[in-house]
C-alpha cells in the first residue's frame, strides 16, 4: 500500500511538472516574439456525450493537411500532363510512403460548405451549410463536431490556417485562422486568444503578420508542434489558402515555370454541342467563349490583376485563349509550388522529431478544380476534375507504402468518422453521422460490403460563377446528373436569380473519362439512366434530401424525370 501511494504521488507530480515545464515554455516563446499558445493540460471531457477510448499509446497523433482548390491533376503523384512540368516532391512522398486514393470525392465541390461536411461527417443539408454564406452551427446545435469530439477524448486539438465558416471556430484548444478568405501577402490572422471577437471580416484596426500565408500558417503550426507534451496525442487541422483565387505565388516563384509552356487539356477546345442545354453556354469560361460573362481572358487583363496583367490586344480569339491559359496555370502552379515546399517542412519536422512514425498524415483538399478542362476555371460542377478530390494518407506500419486504391468510392463524408475510427473513439454523435471510416480501406483491408455509388449536390443557383442547381450519382462506371436549374430557399442564389433550363446529362466513365460525349439521349444506354435515376432517388431518400419540401422543384421533376 506504501508503494502505491508513493507511486500514486510520483505520478500527481510528473503531470504538475509536465504541465508547469510547458506554460514556462509557452511564456518563453512569447518573451521572444514567437507563437504562444494556450496550455495543453487537456483532459477528457463528457459535456457534449458520452466519449469511449483506446488507451493513449494505440492513439495516433493525426495531422490533416488541407489545401484549397487543389486539383489532383496537380499532384504529380497522381500523373497527368502536369507532373513533368511541374512536379510535387514533397506532397507526393505521402504517396509512396502511404496510400493513394483515386477515387474520392466531394459532396458539394464548393469551399465552405465542404469544409462543414468535413468537420461534420454530414451532407450540406443535414448540417445547414449549403452555401458560401451559411455558418457553421455551434456548440449548442445537434450538428456533430469531430474536432470537438477529439477534445473530449483527450486529444490537443488545433486548428491553422483556413477556416472560412463564417461563426466562431469551436473544438480546438486553440486556433489561429485567417478572417474570410485571407490574404496571400501579409495577411490577417486572429487566434482564440485574442480578447476581441472572431468575425469573418477583416477588422480596420487587424494587425497584418508579414510574409506569405503559406509560409506563415506552417511556420505556426511547426511553433505549435515543437511546445506540444507528446504524452497527449493531438488532431491538428493545417489549412493552406492557396491554391485558391486570385492567384498570388510567393516572391521565390515569381518566374517558376516562367520558361515553359504549359500543356492544355485536349477539352480546353471542347465542342459543346454534345451538352444538355441546361449546361452548354453555362458557367465561366477560360476563354472568350461565354463572354461578356466573366473570363480568364478578361481578367489577366485587367491592370489590378494580382499576379500581373498581361496584354492581349492584338492577338485571335484563339491566342487569347491560349495566352489567357498560360497566365492561369503558371500563377495557379506557383501558388502550388509554396503549399508542396511547406508539406516538406511538416514532413521534414515529423521525421527529425521522431513524430513520423505516430502521426497519421492526410493531405487533401476541399475539393478539386478545373484547370482548363471544358474551358473552365473555377469548381461546383459535377465533372470529374471539381468533384474529384485528391487524398494521401500515411501512417507507417498500418498503411502499406506505395499503394492505391483505385476501386472504392470514398468522400469528403467519410473523414470525420475516419479520424475517430483510428482515434479509437466512440460517441454518440457519430449516429448522426453519414459517412463511414476509411480505415479498412487505407489499410489495405477493405470491408466486404461497400457504398456502389456517392450522391453530389450543388446548391448556389447562378451565384458567381453562372452553374445552375443540379444533383447527381456517380457509381464505378457512369455519372448521372440532373440540372433542375432552380435556386429554390438556398441563402446565394435565391431572390437574386430564376430559374435556368432543365435538362440531364450521363456520362460513361469507362470509355470516356474526360466527359466529352453525353449519351443521356442514346437509346443503348437507356437501361442505365433508368438504373442511375432509381439509384438516385434511393440515395436522396437515405440521406433525407427531400425534393418533396419544395412545390417548384416537383414540378420541374414531373416536367423532366422521364
Amino acid at each position: 500500500m506504501v508503494l502505491l501511494l508513493i507511486s500514486l504521488v510520483a505520478r500527481v507530480h510528473e503531470v504538475a511538472f509536465r504541465c508547469i515545464s510547458q506554460r514556462l515554455l509557452v511564456l518563453t516563446l512569447a518573451l521572444a516574439g514567437g507563437f504562444a499558445f494556450p496550455g495543453v493540460c487537456v483532459h477528457a471531457q463528457g459535456a457534449g456525450g458520452d466519449v469511449a477510448q483506446q488507451s493513449p499509446s494505440s492513439r495516433p497523433n493525426i495531422l490533416f493537411i488541407m489545401a484549397d482548390d487543389h486539383a489532383c491533376n496537380a499532384i504529380s503523384a497522381y500523373g497527368g500532363r502536369l507532373a513533368k512540368v511541374a512536379p510535387t516532391p514533397n506532397i507526393d512522398r505521402l504517396a509512396r510512403e502511404g496510400m493513394r486514393l483515386d477515387r474520392c470525392y466531394v459532396t458539394n465541390s464548393i469551399c465552405t460548405p465542404s469544409r462543414a461536411v468535413i468537420l461534420s461527417g454530414q451532407h450540406s443539408h443535414t448540417n445547414t451549410v449549403r452555401t458560401l454564406v451559411d455558418a457553421f452551427p455551434g456548440p449548442d446545435s445537434q450538428t456533430p463536431n469531430v474536432a470537438e469530439i477529439l477534445r473530449q477524448s483527450g486529444y490537443a486539438t488545433v486548428l491553422f490556417g483556413k477556416w472560412h465558416l463564417r461563426s466562431q471556430p469551436w473544438g480546438f484548444d486553440y486556433w489561429k485562422v485567417a478572417p474570410g478568405q485571407g490574404f496571400y501577402y501579409n495577411p490577417v490572422f486572429v487566434s482564440s486568444t485574442d480578447k476581441t471577437p472572431y468575425t469573418s471580416r477583416v477588422r480596420r484596426d487587424a494587425v497584418r503578420s508579414k510574409g506569405y500565408y503559406t509560409d506563415l500558417v506552417t511556420d505556426a503550426a511547426l511553433a505549435w508542434l515543437k511546445q506540444h507534451d507528446r504524452d497527449q496525442p493531438f488532431f491538428m487541422m493545417l489549412h493552406h489558402k492557396a491554391p485558391h483565387g486570385k492567384w498570388e505565388p510567393a516572391p521565390r516563384h515569381k518566374r517558376y515555370l516562367a520558361d515553359v509552356t504549359i500543356p492544355e487539356p485536349e477539352s480546353l477546345w471542347e465542342d459543346f454541342s454534345h451538352r444538355s442545354p441546361a449546361t452548354r453556354e453555362m458557367g465561366t469560361s477560360i476563354t472568350s467563349r461565354l463572354a461578356p460573362r466573366r473570363t480568364m481572358v478578361a481578367d489577366v487583363q485587367k491592370a489590378d490583376w494580382p499576379a500581373g496583367s498581361i496584354d492581349l490586344r492584338g492577338l485571335t480569339r484563339r491566342q487569347q485563349g491560349r495566352a489567357a491559359y498560360q497566365k492561369y496555370l503558371h500563377d495557379y502552379l506557383g501558388c502550388v509550388k509554396a503549399v508542396d515546399e511547406n508539406v516538406g517542412r511538416v514532413l521534414d519536422y515529423l521525421d527529425s522529431s521522431g513524430l513520423a512514425d505516430d502521426t497519421l498524415v492526410i493531405y487533401t483538399s476541399d475539393q478539386g478544380m478545373f484547370l482548363g478542362e471544358h474551358d473552365y476555371f473555377d469548381k461546383r460542377w459535377i465533372y470529374e476534375e471539381c468533384f474529384r478530390m485528391p487524398f494521401l494518407i500515411r501512417l507507417p506500419g498500418t498503411v502499406p507504402a506505395g499503394a492505391t486504391n483505385a476501386t472504392h468510392l470514398c468522400s469528403n463524408l467519410d473523414f470525420a468518422q475516419t479520424f475517430l475510427d483510428f482515434a479509437g473513439v466512440t460517441h454518440e454523435d457519430v449516429a448522426r453521422m453519414q459517412g463511414r471510416s476509411l480505415r479498412g480501406i487505407v489499410s489495405g483491408k477493405p470491408p466486404e460490403q461497400w457504398r456502389d455509388a456517392v450522391y453530389y449536390r450543388y446548391w448556389m443557383h447562378l451565384a458567381h460563377h453562372y452553374i445552375p442547381g443540379h444533383y447527381g450519382v456517380r457509381d464505378a462506371r457512369y455519372k448521372l446528373a440532373f440540372f433542375y436549374g432552380l435556386p429554390l430557399d438556398a441563402s446565394l442564389g435565391k431572390g437574386q436569380f430564376g430559374p435556368s433550363t432543365p435538362g440531364w446529362e450521363l456520362y460513361d466513365l469507362q470509355e470516356d473519362p474526360q466527359e466529352l460525349n453525353n449519351v443521356y439521349e442514346d437509346p443503348r444506354y437507356a437501361p442505365v439512366v433508368q438504373r442511375l435515376k432509381r439509384r438516385l432517388l434511393q440515395l436522396k431518400q437515405q440521406y433525407g434530401d427531400e425534393d418533396e419540401k419544395y412545390p417548384e422543384l416537383m414540378q420541374v421533376r414531373r416536367a423532366h424525370w422521364d
